[in-house]
């Protein structure tokens, strides 16, 4: 079984920073695509950024240029450093990888439980 746990979240005042870091565990053969999602209050799910194995990143128009992914592939995890935040940031981030847990079955879509992510002052 593959879990993905975020940590990081919490309550930032504008312009402040944070840092995200999702961490993969379980049976895991290879980890490909990483990714942040997050979800605000009545609004559908959204992508922030990803990230290849090859850590070819594509990020949202909304974040390029304050967020900044990283990946570490020795440990399956995964970070994301926020700066420059903004009110419309908040939201719930999710972390969310393609994992392959066995080299007998196709590579699998995996999502963390979410971190609160809150920018107000």
């Amino acid at each position: 079984q593959v879990q993905l746990v975020e940590s990081g979240g919490g309550l930032v005042q504008p312009g402040g920073s944070l840092r995200l870091s999702c961490a993969a565990s379980g049976t895991i053969v290879s980890v490909s695509a990483m990714g942040w999602y997050r979800q605000a209050p009545g609004k559908e799910r959204e992508l922030v950024v990803t990230i290849t194995s090859g850590d070819s990143a594509n990020y949202a128009d909304s974040v390029k240029g304050r967020f900044t992914i990283s990946r570490d592939a020795t440990k399956n995890s995964m970070y994301l450093q926020m700066n420059s935040l903004k009110p419309e940031d908040t939201a719930v981030y999710y972390c969310n990888a393609l994992i392959r847990t066995s080299w007998f079955t196709r590579v699998k879509d995996y999502w963390g439980q979410g971190t609160q992510v809150t920018v107000s002052s």
